[in-house]
C-alpha cells in the first residue's frame, strides 16, 4: 500500500546543477515503481514520511504556474527523481496540468518515464515545438524486470510505446539506464528497439546509500555468480568495468551510426 499526501511547493521548476540540463521539473515526492536500484532513494531522508521509498507519494501543488520565458531556450527535464507518468498521475493529472502550461513555451523539454501512460498526453506533445519522450529500459527479460521494477510497465509495453511514438512524429529515446552489471545487454536492446528510437541514452548503475545494500542483498540471493564483480566495482571502487563498457558502446554505436549519448564517463 502507498501513502498518499499533498506537498505545497513555491514552484514546479526547479534550477539545477547537473550540467546537461538547465532545470527539472518532478510533479510527485516519491514513486510507487519502487525499483529495486534506485538512485532518488536519497531523498527519503528529506521527506516526513517514514515509510520506505516506493511506499509514500506526495502529490506536488501550487498555484504558480510555469514561467515559460524563465525557460526559452533551456534544457528542461520531466522528471529526475520520480516517474511523470507514475500510476497516481492518472487520477491527480499533475504532469498532464504542467504539459498543458509547456505547449508554447520555446523550452527543449525532454520528459523520462517507464510508463504506457505517456502515450495519454499524444495530443500535448503535438503541439510542443522541442519535445522528445524517453522509455528507461534495463532489461528484456519481464521476469528479471518484475524483481526489479515490479510496479512499472512491462517491457512489452513501453516498445510498444516507442513505437507509437515514433508513429506520431515524437521523437523517441530509449534510455539505456540504469546499465545493471552483467544484467543489462545493450546491444539486445538496441536491436529491439532500433526501428522506434531515434536515439539512445547510456547512464550507469550508481550504488550508495540504503539501497546499495538492498541491491547487494539481491545480487547474493538471485546471482551470487556476480557477487565479487559487484564488489570490486561498488566497493573497491575499480573502475575497469564501466571503462571497459564505455568503449564497447561508443564503437558499437559508431560502427551502426546510432545516435547516442553518455551519461557516464566510465566511472
Amino acid at each position: 500500500m502507498v501513502v498518499i499526501d499533498t506537498a505545497r511547493v513555491k514552484d514546479y521548476l526547479t534550477k539545477t546543477k547537473l550540467t546537461t540540463l538547465d532545470y527539472v521539473i518532478n510533479p510527485y515526492v516519491g514513486c510507487p515503481n519502487k525499483c529495486l536500484y534506485c538512485y532518488a532513494a536519497y531523498m527519503s531522508s528529506f521527506s516526513k514520511h517514514k515509510e520506505e521509498w516506493g511506499e509514500f507519494i506526495d502529490v506536488k501543488q501550487t498555484r504558480k504556474k510555469i514561467n515559460t520565458f524563465k525557460i526559452k531556450n533551456k534544457k528542461v527535464m520531466i522528471s529526475t527523481v520520480t516517474d511523470p507518468y507514475n500510476s497516481f498521475e492518472e487520477k491527480y493529472g499533475i504532469t498532464r496540468m504542467l504539459m498543458e502550461q509547456l505547449v508554447n513555451s520555446e523550452a527543449f523539454i525532454s520528459v523520462v518515464t517507464k510508463s504506457k501512460l505517456v502515450l495519454r498526453d499524444l495530443d500535448l506533445f503535438k503541439k510542443m515545438k522541442h519535445i522528445e519522450v524517453a522509455l528507461s529500459i534495463s532489461v528484456l527479460d519481464e521476469k528479471l524486470k518484475k524483481k526489479i521494477e515490479p510496479n512499472s510497465s512491462t517491457i512489452e509495453e513501453r516498445v510498444e510505446t516507442l513505437k507509437l511514438l515514433k508513429q506520431n512524429g515524437i521523437k523517441s529515446v530509449v534510455f539505456v539506464a540504469p546499465i545493471i552489471p552483467q544484467m543489462t545487454n545493450f546491444k539486445k536492446i538496441i536491436e529491439t528497439t532500433k526501428e522506434y528510437a531515434d536515439e539512445y541514452w547510456f547512464d550507469n548503475l550508481n550504488l550508495r546509500s540504503s539501497f546499495k545494500a538492498k541491491m547487494f542483498q539481491f545480487i547474493n540471493d538471485e546471482f551470487p555468480i556476480y557477487k565479487s564483480l559487484y564488489d570490486d566495482i561498488y566497493n573497491k571502487k575499480n573502475p575497469q568495468y564501466f571503462a571497459e563498457l564505455n568503449e564497447e558502446i561508443e564503437k558499437y554505436c559508431s560502427e551502426n551510426n546510432i545516435v547516442y549519448k553518455n551519461f557516464y564517463a566510465g566511472t
